[in-house]
């Protein structure tokens, strides 16, 4: 979960054509916009129509793409790519078409690419922990912050991630994946492994596949169990799949000694220890 969104420069704003028509016409002005007082004032000592119309702001070039940007971050978060409009977006930013189309001439999906590029750097950062104190707590935090940002793009994140949007691509495929992978290098930097190898790089890998699978579903599921619990769960499943590839990899034995050594008997791994013992008492026969 590096393309980029493909956005051309835009050039520095200026009102676009049917915007300054409308401000140059006081017939394009709403109807809210005018008092009986209003009407009847001479000409001479009304407000210009630019000054009253107040929807539109002189912004910079960076501050405009970012705008409109934000608005169709909002929309593309509650509702699939394909319900939703360019008019839609320019209504959000309090812009109009024709501007949304300056700035992304590609279209909705061009929009679409640029957005969903801007919430990879987003998710990408979600994984971004100081690499100290025990692992389950450094852990714990991260799944803090991606689990919120399922929690508040539902919608948009389930879309994306399940492959029914119509305005999936190959680039956007490639956004993705890149934030998977970008999400792996982060949590292989927590293990303090220089050079990974395969099975550790792999249960990584896998453990990440296993956090987006499990949004999907908590989201499916009406967003239960809470927040809480599925990251704790998560945690344990990560210490899990540490504990299995660590009795068949010299390597991640490794890892896990030195993280284990880190590690509060009343922290996640001490209870998850303290539970896992009673449960496979039952196979002490296999030893």
């Amino acid at each position: 979960m590096t393309t980029g969104s493909g956005t051309a420069p835009a050039p520095p704003e200026a009102t676009p054509p049917a915007e300054a028509s409308a401000a140059a016409s006081p017939a394009a002005e709403p109807p809210a916009a005018a008092s009986p007082s209003a009407i009847t004032r001479p000409p001479a000592t009304a407000s210009p129509p630019a000054a009253r119309r107040g929807s539109y702001r002189r912004l910079s070039v960076e501050a405009r793409r970012a705008e409109l940007l934000t608005a169709a971050l909002d929309l593309f978060a509650h509702r699939a790519p394909e319900d939703v409009s360019l008019d839609d977006v320019a209504s959000a930013a309090g812009a109009s078409r024709p501007l949304v189309y300056r700035y992304f001439p590609g279209g909705k999906q061009q929009l679409y690419e640029a957005a969903l590029r801007s919430a990879a750097d987003e998710l990408e950062r979600c994984f971004e922990e100081p690499r100290s104190g025990p692992l389950s707590a450094r852990l714990s935090r991260v799944l803090d912050r991606y689990l919120a940002f399922v929690d508040e793009h539902d919608a948009g994140f389930s879309a994306l991630l399940q492959s029914g949007s119509v305005a999936e691509t190959s680039r956007t495929n490639a956004i993705v994946d890149e934030v998977r992978r970008a999400a792996a290098e982060e949590i292989l930097l927590h293990l303090a492994v220089k050079e990974p190898g395969g099975r550790l790089r792999m249960m990584v890998r896998t453990w990440i596949t296993a956090v987006e699978a499990a949004s999907l579903i908590w989201l499916d599921e009406e967003k239960r169990p809470s927040l809480e619990e599925l990251r704790d769960w998560l945690v344990d499943q990560f210490v899990a799949m540490l504990t299995a590839t660590a009795a068949t990899d010299p390597q991640t034995a490794r890892v896990l000694k030195a993280a284990v050594r880190m590690e509060p008997a009343e922290g996640p791994v001490g209870r998850l220890a303290r539970r896992v013992v009673p449960a496979l008492g039952e196979a002490s026969h296999l030893l």
